[in-house]
């Protein structure tokens, strides 16, 4: 089983896209895209994805693709 990234379209549109494109060249991870997550507060002040339903954000779009990586490792799914 996969780790799944969630990310809001509106977030993407924020500048989370750039984080998408990164992730969706690793084959180890399950990418999905919504109209919306319902974090809208979240969503209009950082970029941010779901990674296996927790809140993951970055200030900028490599952070973010670290901070997912980082949580990834500190939380392994088995």
């Amino acid at each position: 089983m996969k780790p799944i990234i969630e990310f809001c379209i509106s977030n993407l549109a924020n500048g989370s896209q750039a984080a998408l494109e990164i992730l969706e060249k690793d084959p180890n991870l399950d990418i999905i895209e919504y109209g919306c997550l319902s974090y809208c507060g979240k969503c209009y002040s950082s970029l941010y994805a779901l990674v296996n339903g927790e809140i993951v954000t970055g200030d900028n779009p490599e952070g973010l693709v670290e901070n997912i990586y980082t949580y990834l490792e500190e939380n392994p799914m088995f």
